[in-house]
């Protein structure tokens, strides 16, 4: 097995290499974060699909599903191997992490590396769950972040963009130079155009969701109160522009109208429920990739400091509310709302004065930048508190065996 001392190398936002040590530690660090249940679970567990489960919000609920409500099940994402050259991606490793906790925690958890909007993953899956899991599945949670999606009927490749709607749109943003040295600029991005907004719906919306519940239920696999949720954003005003109002807004919408579609036939078919989940801001892979976000969370982090809420924890709401230990809260679309802390009037007015204050002269007096450039690194599992950066680490890790 290959050892090799790592050490960060990046363009811009995105690293070349992942440190497995420190993505295992990554997971280590979110299980003691995730909030003890008021009692432990016992038995079995009831059965989870989560797609999208080696990152972000996705690898949140796989973490907390795990402690809050014992989970066992099939876990889905799409990660790169290690190879010669270069590691593992960071998902790669996390996932190993995680199959590791599942193990220790004595729940039977099955992950699955490819394609999730396949109709061959779907079919795996639903095998998994008929052989191996009683034929029956409780929860299933919606995570998918991805550039573009293959319709599986028509075999066209549609491809999501980021961008706003009718018109241009001006920004701030904040990047590091090479040396780390921040710097605010104004970018612009040109507005969707031709068919953008139908090809961002495409990828980004709920069509992919419906088809994995069409699926499961063409198999019969639905148990009786059976209940899903995708992942959402709904996120600031200063950033709605290029989101909330933008392409990637539009498939947002898309997707909470397929959960009231879903949740209307749920409840008629098994007494069961579908709603999205509007999660509150994290530094993610996906969300760096925004323009103006990386500014809106290290301003955020400087207002809030440790009461901004990690994602364990807002997933650890969810599912209490989804496994009914405490009440399902909904708004006015029905959405559960885990991001009402962040979206309080005196924090986004906070916020606001701060980022018309930003210029790179003041940006680190008026933003967390510490925090904010760790939470990158520690997404490839670097700037881990306890890892020894030094020290020779194996980077062939394999994907968990499912056999198992």
């Amino acid at each position: 097995m290959s050892e090799r001392v790592l050490t960060p190398r990046n363009r811009g936002f995105l690293f070349l290499d992942s440190h497995p040590a420190g993505c295992s530690q990554l997971v280590a660090d979110m299980w003691q974060a995730c909030p003890e249940p008021a009692t432990t679970p016992e038995g079995d567990g009831p059965v989870a699909l989560i797609i999208g489960s080696s990152a972000g919000y996705g690898l949140a609920a796989t973490v907390a599903g795990l402690k809050r409500a014992g989970i066992r099940g099939v876990m889905v994402s799409f990660e790169k191997a290690p190879t010669a050259r270069r590691t593992g991606t960071a998902g790669w490793y996390r996932t190993a992490a995680t199959a590791d906790l599942a193990r220790a925690a004595g729940r039977d958890l099955v992950f699955l590396n490819g394609d999730a909007f396949s109709d061959a993953m779907k079919d795996e899956v639903a095998d998994l769950i008929e052989q191996r899991f009683g034929g029956r599945l409780d929860y299933l949670i919606y995570s998918v972040a991805a550039p573009r999606r293959t319709d599986p009927d028509t075999g066209v490749t549609y491809s999501s963009v980021l961008k706003p709607i009718g018109a241009a749109n001006r920004t701030r943003t904040l990047v590091f130079d090479d040396q780390g040295a921040p710097e605010v600029r104004e970018v612009e991005t040109g507005p969707a155009e031709g068919d953008d907004v139908e090809q961002t719906v495409a990828v980004m919306g709920g069509a992919d969701w419906e088809r994995w519940i069409d699926h499961l239920a063409g198999r019969g696999l639905l148990n009786e109160g059976f209940a899903t949720a995708a992942l959402s954003y709904i996120g600031s005003p200063l950033t709605a522009a290029i989101y909330r109002q933008g392409t990637i807004g539009a498939a947002k919408a898309h997707l909470e109208a397929t959960a009231r579609t879903l949740d209307d036939r749920l409840d008629k078919t098994v007494g069961g429920r579908a709603v999205t989940s509007v999660n509150g801001a994290a530094v993610t892979q996906s969300s760096t990739a925004i323009p103006g976000i990386a500014l809106y969370l290290g301003l955020l982090r400087a207002v809030l400091g440790d009461r901004l809420v990690p994602p364990v924890h807002q997933l650890a709401s969810l599912w209490d509310q989804l496994t009914g230990a405490t009440p399902l809260v909904l708004d006015d679309e029905g959405r559960v709302r885990l991001d009402t802390w962040e979206l309080t009037d005196d924090v986004q007015a906070a916020v606001a004065e701060r980022w018309e204050a930003a210029t790179t002269d003041s940006i680190a007096g008026l933003a967390d930048l510490d925090w904010f450039r760790a939470e990158v690194q520690r997404l490839y599992g670097f700037s881990v508190p306890g890892i020894d950066y030094t020290a020779p680490v194996a980077t062939e890790i394999p994907w968990p065996d499912t056999t198992r």
